[in-house]
Order: C-alpha cells, then structure tokens, then sequence
C-alpha cells in the first residue's frame, strides 16, 4: 500500500483524498440514518406492544369481573370463550391466560416450548414473573410461524393481587416500515450521489490549482544534474510554504555550480588513488603464498633428496600459478578492475583446491573430500583465489597466540559440489555481517577489503553461491557449484 502511493503523483493523492473523504461523509450519514431508523422503529413497536398489552388487560379484567372468574377453574372459564374469543376480533391478536399455578384459562395462540411443556408454565419461569418489580418479561422468539416478541406479565385485581398471567405475543408489521426506510434512503442515494458527482469536480480544480506550483518545481528538480547547465525556478504568485521551497533550490544550484568543477578534479584524484590501492591489495594476496612456498621449499630442500626433481616441478608449478593470477589481477585492474571473464573449462575441482592449500602449512590445514575427482566446468586460477582469499580470511580471524585451524571439505551432491571452509576464529560480529561481501569493505588495518567481495563476484560468474553460518567458534563459509553449468 505504502508502495503504491509513492507511485502516485501528489495531485492524484489530494483528488482521491478528497473523493474519499466525501464518500466516508455519506456513508458514515446513511450508516447513523439506517441505525437511527431501525431504533426509532424499535422504541416504536415497544411502544404499540404496551399499549396493545394494556387494553387486552383491561378487556380481560373487565370480562372476569363482569363473569365473577377469580380463582375459578378451567371448566367455568370455558364457558365464556366466546366473549375472550371475542376480544381477539376487536383488538385483532392472539392471546392466552395462565393461572397463578400455570395451568391454562383461555388460549388462542401457544408458542412451542409452551406446547411442549403440555400447555402449562414452569414453575420457576412463574417464580420470575412474581419476583420481578415490574412483574412482566419479554422475550423473542423465533417459531416455525417466524419472529415475534413474547410478553409474559401478571393480571391483578382491584386489590392488586395477581389472579393469572398473560401471554401476548406480538407480530411486528415490518411491510410499511420497510417500505418507508427503502424510499427514504432512495432519496438519500440520489441526493449524495449528486453531492458526489459535485466533489469530483471541485476535487479535480482544487488539486490541480495545489499542485500547479509543485508541478512546475518537480520539472526544474527533474532537468537539474551536476554536469548540467542548470536553471533557477522563477515562479510568480507561488504560496509562500512553495517559494520557501523555491529559494532553498535556487541557493542549492549556486552552490552546486561552485563545488562542480571542485568534485570533477577530486574524483579524478581518488579515482586513481582507489586503483593503486585495490591493484596493491589484490597482487599482495598471491605474493604472501608465493613467500611462504618459498620458505617451505627452502626448510624441506636436501641435496641428497631422490624426489627433489618432483619438489622442484611442484615448487614451479606453484610460483607459476600465483605469478599467473597476479598476471590475471593486473590485466583485470586496468580495465577499470573488472574481473575477467571465467574461462571455463572441465577440471578436477579436488586437484586444484588441493593444489592451492599446498602453500600454507600443512599443520594447519586439515583437507578432506567425499570423492577423489570431482570434474566440473570451472576458471582454474579464479577458483585458486577463491581458495587463497577465503583461507587467508580464515587464518587472519583466529586470536593472536592461538594454533588456526582450518578445515576444508568438498562434498559432491546429486547436482552440487559444496565446499565448505571453516576455521576457529572469533566469528563475524553482528554490525558487519551483512557488509563482508562489499567491495573495498574490511575490518583489517590493512589493504583494501577487496577480497571477499572478489569472491562472490568469482562465484556469481560461475552461477555458484557462497553462504556462511558465524558464532563465538569460529565462521564456516559454504561454496556451491553446480557439476554441470
């Protein structure tokens, strides 16, 4: 949602602002209109059930009266049904009389839990309608006949005690009331719908007169650049909140002129200093295993040796190599420190990363593989500095004065190689976790930090991914190819 209406112009968002805000209006009037209705018609059906109750009570007490029917039995009352039958012509309801023990006097109309409870009251339905102040209860009911109110209360005589319950059910005539809401909000319908059309118009006027201002500001931002020739605004008649606005771009352009020519000579400058600093960085990482190869050979040499001529090969084919990707590093760089292209070719993915540990100290590497060959389409000398570069990492990361170690392992899957290479350094800290594959990003004191981020750039060439899992142990950085490209 947030989304959307950044992609909505400010004069859209002031119209349908607007609309809506007119809509809401009417809705929220028609909403009060219909509750208000439908209370009022409630209070107005109560009010014709009391009224309805009261005359029935008055008809009922006159006939017991004129036929001397207190506390008398069924079998009498039944004698008079014709002028209780009567009553109902008149007032045109039904109606039955209970006595005080919720034995039926008179029916003419029982709904079916009375029906069910063999056309007598419960006792303790009985007991409420005595103990209630207004010795009366209303209940709703909803019967195979429909919904209608159920009113239970006491018929008294002269003296005020109670001889019998009534029970009046009562039928709401909904067919003129309906009939009086529909035309009513037709009417309004019509009326907001007018009220609506009329919105939309002085909407569509007054947000575009708001935005007029804007409008022309947003085309002058839009022309403006720093290697352009740009143009004040002059705008007349602007509301003042805009000419602010105005001002502050106009003085903005006469300092942007003033720090143009500035900005083109310095990034020249730091241009060709960020160059010799990453072209440093990234033929150091060969040298450091070139130097220790070096030392290893020098340590292990002996004259009387029968296997010199192989250490010897070994040895070359090592310097070789690392001479090969500085070679690599330096035609990279002066193409503005893009990375070659990899030239892939099928190769033996055990043998070459096996080959690229062999220049640091064997005790501190400790390499094992699922498969003695692992042939995949790959860059030799880019996959060597992905080895070298993440290795020297992972030895940098271990504590001062602590033994590394290292473990590397190739695991061939169904359709993935995964190499995995982890170390017990003191783990990446949060702040920088989601930075360490930046370009020129580093936590050392030295060189530029080019060295992850060279190789992810190295893995994303080979359609790979690179992951990794960090804690107090120590970071395990996760390489994934796939066998077949």
């Amino acid at each position: 949602m947030i989304n959307l209406l950044r992609r909505i112009s400010l004069r859209t968002q002031i119209f349908i602002s607007m609309i809506l805000l007119v809509f809401l209006a009417c809705l929220l009037i028609l909403t009060a209109t219909f509750f208000q209705y439908q209370n009022e018609s409630n209070d107005y059906n109560i009010f014709r059930l009391n009224r309805k109750e009261n005359q029935l009570k008055k008809q009922i007490d006159y006939l017991v009266k004129k036929n001397n029917l207190l506390q008398k039995s069924f079998e009498v009352w039944t004698k008079h049904n014709d002028e209780f039958r009567a009553i109902i012509k008149i007032h045109n309801v039904n109606y039955s009389v209970f006595d005080l023990e919720g034995k039926p006097l008179f029916t003419s109309f029982l709904p079916l839990k009375i029906i069910a409870n063999n056309y007598t009251l419960g006792e303790d339905f009985l007991s409420m309608i005595l103990n209630k102040s207004d010795s009366r209860i209303l209940e709703s009911n909803n019967d195979e006949i429909g919904k209608f109110e159920s009113s239970y209360s006491l018929l008294k005589d002269n003296f005020g005690n109670p001889y019998g319950v009534l029970f009046f059910p009562y039928f709401e005539d909904v067919s003129f009331s309906e009939n009086e809401l529909n035309t009513f909000l037709q009417s309004l319908y019509q009326i907001y719908l007018l009220m609506l059309v009329v919105a939309i118009i002085m909407a569509y006027f007054i947000s575009k007169y708001i935005s007029r201002s804007l409008e022309t500001f947003r085309e002058k931002i839009d022309q403006t650049g720093l290697l352009k020739q740009n143009e004040k605004i002059q705008l007349k008649n602007a509301p003042r909140d805009i000419a602010s606005l105005i001002n502050s771009y106009n003085n903005m352009i006469d300092e942007l002129e003033k720090s143009a020519t500035l900005l083109a000579r310095t990034q020249r400058e730091q241009a060709w200093q960020e160059m010799a600093k990453q072209v440093a960085h990234e033929i150091k990482n060969p040298l450091t295993p070139m130097r220790l190869t070096v030392q290893s050979f020098q340590r292990g040499f002996s004259n009387e040796d029968p296997y010199n001529e192989k250490k010897i090969k070994e040895f070359s084919q090592i310097l070789l190599e690392q001479i090969d990707t500085m070679s690599d590093v330096a035609n990279a760089f002066s193409d503005f420190a893009t990375l070659p292209k990899p030239k892939l070719v099928k190769s033996d993915l055990v043998e070459i990363t096996r080959r690229a540990l062999e220049i640091f100290e064997g005790n501190t590497i400790k390499f094992k593989t699922s498969e003695d060959e692992i042939k995949i389409s790959l860059d030799r000398t880019q996959w060597i500095r992905v080895t070298t570069n993440i290795v020297q990492n992972a030895l940098q990361a271990v504590k001062q004065g602590e033994q590394p170690k290292i473990k590397v392992s190739i695991k061939k899957e169904q359709k993935n190689v995964k190499i995995s290479f982890a170390d017990n350094g003191i783990g990446i800290p949060k702040s920088i976790q989601s930075k360490i594959f930046e370009p020129k990003f580093t936590t050392k004191t030295k060189g530029m930090g080019l060295g992850l981020g060279i190789v992810k750039n190295i893995i994303d060439s080979h359609k790979g991914k690179i992951d990794y899992t960090t804690g107090d142990d120590g970071t395990n950085f996760v390489v994934t190819l796939k066998l077949q490209i």
